[in-house]
């Protein structure tokens, strides 16, 4: 993984910008390499192995099975966030935090049973026999299910870990998963504290370009996790084929 990582692909997405350098963060001073016209430089040397931990130990999780959640509310972010993240079939929240999304997931749970039980009623015609009020009532509230709960579910118990695009914004989701325990992978810009962070990737977490960049190389991981918990459950019904041809083949020579 960590030979995939090119400096220069990261240095072409404009990943090493940071923050300027009054709006920086003390504690980010072990990835800043330089500054440059007021602006903190983000030594992308450290970026690139970071990245390549993070993405070792997120395909790890992936391949055990377990939903990695993704969250980016910030405009330049989240198309690309749901993007990735369906590709690689993850849950994902790109529209405002959901207050008690991961501490009080139980009610997060029923409000995505409540949008399943919409689509029932649609389908067995309950729906058709609500008045016009009714009817325009349930499906505003469906949309709005929608909008903001869609993209998570799938995922029927707490995921494995989070992926945030920038700490600062996301906080009360960093909040969440730290009473939780829920490990954090998180681009960390220069103005945020990494210490909120259970793996750090330093990079420019308001791009677009650096934020396709990083995203395309985490998600990349997880997808490689799950095709080899693919394969690992795949291998055991392979070898079982034969042996059950071979316990076939004497019976069917017996008949003949």
């Amino acid at each position: 993984m960590a030979n995939n990582i090119e400096v220069k692909e990261l240095l072409d997405a404009g990943v090493h910008f940071g923050h300027l350098t009054r709006r920086w963060d003390p504690n980010m001073a072990p990835y800043i390499y330089m500054e440059r016209n007021g602006i903190h430089i983000i030594n992308l040397y450290k970026t690139a192995a970071k990245i390549s931990e993070a993405s070792e130990a997120l395909k790890k999780i992936a391949a055990s099975g377990r939903k990695i959640l993704f969250v980016a509310t910030k405009k330049q972010a989240k198309e690309i966030v749901a993007e990735k993240a369906s590709k690689a079939n993850q849950p994902y929240i790109t529209e405002r935090w959901p207050g008690g999304m991961l501490t009080n997931f139980v009610t997060i749970r029923k409000a995505v049973k409540k949008m399943a039980a919409i689509d029932r009623m649609k389908k067995d015609g309950t729906f058709n026999t609500l008045s016009k009020k009714e009817r325009l009532q349930v499906d505003r509230l469906r949309a709005k299910l929608e909008k903001n709960l869609g993209s998570i579910s799938d995922m029927t118990r707490l995921p494995g870990a989070l992926f945030v695009v920038d700490i600062t914004r996301e906080h009360i989701a960093i909040k969440e998963a730290q009473k939780l325990n829920i490990p954090i992978f998180a681009m960390v810009d220069t103005n945020s504290d990494p210490r909120q962070v259970d793996y750090v990737i330093p990079a420019n977490d308001d791009a677009s370009k650096s934020i396709d960049k990083v995203m395309t190389y985490v998600t990349d991981a997880v997808i490689e996790g799950l095709n080899e918990r693919k394969a690992a459950k795949e291998a055991p019904k392979k070898e079982a084929a034969p042996k059950a041809a071979e316990k076939a083949a004497p019976a069917t020579q017996e008949e003949e």
